[in-house]
């Protein structure tokens, strides 16, 4: 695995890559992780042939790291997966996402299903199933109250920050090693960065209404998510007209 600068319009993105040029992955991390989260994954995937690109997002990327809450709006990051690939020269690709980077992948596939080869995401609903059991499931209401919290509390990054970054350890603790726990906090750390996990939330609503996805669709829900129950993971069938398979 190396390191990759990559420069577009909005700015210059990290990325973690590892493979041969013939595969064409690239995956999104959520909040509050990187690229790095996909270590294990990019290693396996790129000793099957493909070539992986998992990019620190925008407001992660120290090149890419945005001030208000509109420019993390979903159009522009949508905007960024396309950018990333086309600098990578790359027609077509198949797109991982998890967490706010699964919210991501969904519509990227939406707007873009000509160039989304197949998608794969894990936890995140497609936001049509999550709007619906939002409005019909009180489990899901509750599962998803710390969005309201995010978007009322202009201080969330200070939070999480204060204190040696206490209240972002301990999201961490007990489900990931120490030394990725580390890594991140490092990361995320520096005063004044951005981090386009809480400011999503602040952006209002996307620009448009999103469709059912056409692309091939892998879904991964785990019984033991938190943020997203069953109900969601369920409806998300309803969302996919191209071929699906969940796990």
């Amino acid at each position: 695995m190396t390191r990759l600068s990559l420069s577009t319009g909005a700015g210059v993105f990290d990325a973690i890559v590892a493979g041969p040029p013939g595969g064409r992955p690239v995956l999104l991390h959520g909040f509050p992780q990187t690229g790095l989260v996909w270590q294990r994954q990019i290693a396996a995937s790129a000793a099957h042939g493909y070539r992986v690109v998992a990019p620190d997002r925008r407001g992660y990327s120290p090149g890419a790291r945005p001030q208000r809450p509109e420019d993390c709006r979903i159009s522009l990051l949508v905007d960024d997966v396309v950018a990333i690939t086309e600098e990578l020269g790359w027609a077509a690709f198949d797109l991982v996402g998890h967490d706010w980077g699964g919210a991501v992948a969904w519509w990227t596939a939406h707007s873009h299903p000509g160039r989304v080869r197949t998608l794969t995401v894990a936890s995140t609903p497609h936001p049509g199933a999550l709007a619906t059991t939002l409005r019909t499931d009180q489990d899901q209401r509750k599962r998803s109250h710390y969005m309201i919290d995010w978007r009322e509390t202009p201080t969330t990054e200070e939070r999480l920050l204060a204190h040696d970054a206490q209240e972002l350890r301990d999201l961490y603790a007990g489900k990931i090693p120490q030394n990725s726990a580390e890594a991140y906090v490092r990361h995320l750390s520096p005063a004044g960065r951005s981090h386009c996990g809480a400011e999503l939330v602040r952006a209002g609503r996307p620009d448009s209404a999103i469709g059912a996805a056409d692309v091939p669709t892998l879904y991964v829900w785990s019984t033991e998510d938190s943020a997203f129950g069953p109900a969601a993971a369920q409806e998300t069938r309803q969302w996919v007209n191209g071929p699906y398979r969940r796990e």
